[in-house]
């Protein structure tokens, strides 16, 4: 071989032996060499659950995906509460205190978020301005502000979000855009939503009586932002859902599963107004100056929207909770279960064309016209992708999109999405606080003067006929904490 052919063979080898090395360089490449917010496709998320129980286990195992992602660091103010996942993941590092956790574990990328609603803005600001993607269990935010400040943040610190309305995943939802967009049921103008919650104890007195605080319990940290209490069994765990300082009522709890499918078909943006009643007004010791402190056992909520670029007519949205529900529509033969299999939560949108309904997340869509259920086979056929095991994929998407990093990966449930949605949800909210708020005049004649309807400035996010009411748009936050 001459000395040209010999270059020529010496060349052809070292550009073989350094592409292999790049290509290998590829797939081992540091995350931090990839630069923030980005992680290989190939390494594994490495995930912070802050809040174990309950819902937290479920969405802390469905992330980890059997061993696919890692599970580095485990955050939850009760030992009882965490007792569960902590066996499943012993070698996880254990924080009560999430501010704790987030400083000292620097290698994080992702952050769970299942703690109870009052806490999830808090909680998530401080993950995001820390440059970690998010998970965050619905609904978003405890209050109106909270939700804005959270979707406004998500673009700020280029992060991955997803909030936890796994239904957003779901085929069901995807049928009902596509029927929607095919015109089968024209223009909606009225939506009925309904659900049997609250399954937990609502609509009493608050409890005054002083326990002793479990050891396990660090009731200070579980309080966080919200007033001091003493502590209470009645507040944990789960039952904290009907307090208004912890929870928001059956409406957060089913609201971000069942009023998704008719907002995001419809394409709805902020309402204009909202009016409500409810099932009772307790009164403390038939004081009748006592404003109560936890969510009422039903109520009837009325949203208004505008026409909006999808659906060309203004709706009427009535939500209804406490095992309370709308009347069954005309055009719907009288024996048709609506909703659920069981017809416990459901949503009906009546349209100038047909009629379609729906379960919890979506799930078992049905339209009907004239009167008769139309046949699937006649609607129109798939034309939206799917997300990979529908909304049991709801939290592998998100993870999947941590991966590729922010911008790069679609989500079902993005904070861009979540906080308008979250913001219209505690719509309802905001008018039953009212409605249950006594005022004193000055001829010392009692009045309720939130029994009225109350018109709603998105934009600038006040109700601009009752001023009183604006007080529950931006809660204070206890001396020590900040959003």
């Amino acid at each position: 071989m001459n000395s040209d052919n010999q270059k020529t063979e010496n060349s052809r080898r070292s550009f073989i032996k350094n592409a292999s090395m790049a290509m290998a360089g590829f797939y081992i490449v540091p995350r931090h060499v990839l630069g923030k917010g980005f992680v290989a496709p190939s390494d594994k998320l490495n995930i912070m659950g802050i809040g174990g129980g309950g819902k937290g286990y479920s969405d802390i195992m469905n992330s980890w995906n059997n061993g696919a992602e890692n599970i580095g660091s485990i955050v939850d103010v009760d030992d009882r509460q965490a007792a569960k996942i902590v066996s499943k993941f012993p070698g996880a590092t254990r924080y009560r205190d999430f501010r704790i956790a987030l400083e000292k574990e620097k290698s994080i990328d992702a952050v769970i978020v299942s703690t109870p609603d009052h806490t999830h803005a808090t909680i998530a600001m401080a993950a995001m301005s820390m440059g970690k993607h998010v998970y965050v269990q619905k609904p978003l935010t405890h209050d109106i502000f909270e939700a804005r400040v959270l979707a406004d943040a998500a673009k700020k610190y280029k992060v991955v979000t997803q909030m936890g309305n796994q239904g957003s995943s779901g085929d069901g939802v995807r049928q009902m855009q596509e029927w929607f967009n095919g015109g089968v049921i024209g223009k909606v103008h009225t939506v009925h939503v309904w659900t049997n919650r609250p399954v937990w104890p609502q609509g009493i007195n608050y409890p005054v009586a002083k326990m002793d605080v479990p050891s396990e319990l660090d009731w200070d940290l579980w309080l966080g932002p919200a007033p001091w209490r003493e502590f209470n069994s009645a507040f944990v765990p789960f039952k904290w859902r009907g307090w208004w300082d912890y929870g928001t009522g059956a409406l957060g709890d089913m609201g971000c599963h069942l009023l998704d499918p008719p907002v995001r078909v419809l394409g709805l943006g902020s309402p204009t107004e909202v009016e409500c009643s409810v099932g009772s007004v307790f009164v403390k010791d038939w004081n009748p100056e006592y404003i109560p402190e936890g969510c009422p056992p039903s109520s009837i909520v009325n949203l208004k929207f505008d026409a909006s670029s999808k659906n060309k007519s203004a709706v009427n949205l009535t939500w209804y909770d406490g095992g309370l529900r709308p009347p069954h529509p005309e055009g719907v033969d009288a024996n048709e279960i609506l909703g659920d299999p069981d017809g416990t939560n459901g949503a009906i949108l009546i349209g100038t064309k047909g009629i379609m309904v729906c379960g919890t997340y979506g799930k078992t869509p049905k339209v009907f016209k004239n009167g008769k259920r139309v046949p699937e086979s006649e609607l129109p056929k798939p034309s939206i992708a799917r997300v990979e095991n529908g909304d049991n994929g709801h939290n592998y998407q998100w993870v999947k999109a941590c991966k590729a990093g922010f911008g790069n990966m679609e989500v079902s449930s993005p904070f861009e999405y979540a906080g308008p949605f979250t913001e219209t949800v505690l719509m309802g909210n905001l008018a039953i606080r009212s409605y249950m708020m006594r005022t004193t005049s000055s001829d010392g004649k009692l009045s309720f003067p939130g029994r009225k309807k109350l018109l709603w400035d998105g934009a600038n996010m006040k109700i601009t006929n009752f001023e009183e009411a604006n007080q529950y748009v931006k809660r204070e936050y206890r001396t020590g904490w900040k959003l």
